[in-house]
């Protein structure tokens, strides 16, 4: 992660999931990410929909140009980009893994202007409508009102896998060769 936004937000997430995959949508306090809210949007997980914006700060309202409540997130993006985005929205709520990508767009003169994607799942939980949550923060701070984002790269947030204590008394104790059966 490159954008502060992106990586106190991921912080400040990391730290609500606790040992989890994902926090609840309720952990989430607005007021203790006050200074990002303008940055952090929460879609709705319709896939069929374009994954419509629950909430989107005024920052990224602004970058699109308009109030993106109940518009589609996919939308924003070009005819090349929009079905990557709509794969990676879904992995991210489905898998609950979280996603960071880079985007450029255009700007109203014609130049690039380049953007940070976080996406962020929420805990899944019965009768309550799947949604997830993250950052589209630019690296300019004067970028206008933007147009045609297109994914230039993007990756998984893997959460480590812990061993347990056992596990890593075991690890501390083996020496030399290990020979380890197999199913086959």
């Amino acid at each position: 992660m490159k954008h502060p936004s992106s990586r106190t937000f991921f912080a400040y997430w990391d730290k609500k999931r606790g040992t989890a995959r994902a926090p609840d949508r309720a952990d989430i306090d607005p007021a203790a990410v006050r200074g990002l809210l303008g940055d952090i949007f929460v879609l709705s997980c319709e896939p069929s929909l374009g994954f419509p914006f629950r909430v989107a700060g005024t920052r990224v309202c602004a970058l699109a140009g308009r109030d993106l409540k109940d518009q589609s997130f996919a939308a924003l993006f070009a005819d090349a980009s929009r079905g990557e985005i709509e794969e990676i929205a879904t992995i991210v709520a489905d898998e609950t893994l979280g996603a960071i990508a880079g985007i450029t767009a255009a700007r109203e003169d014609g130049s690039k202007a380049h953007l940070e994607l976080l996406l962020l799942p929420f805990n899944a939980r019965p009768h309550t409508p799947v949604s997830v949550t993250g950052v589209l923060a630019p690296f300019d701070d004067e970028c206008g009102t933007l147009s045609a984002f297109t994914l230039t790269s993007w990756r998984y947030l893997h959460q480590p896998e812990k061993l347990l204590p056992r596990a890593i008394r075991k690890l501390q104790v083996a020496r030399g060769l290990m020979v380890y059966e197999g199913l086959r």
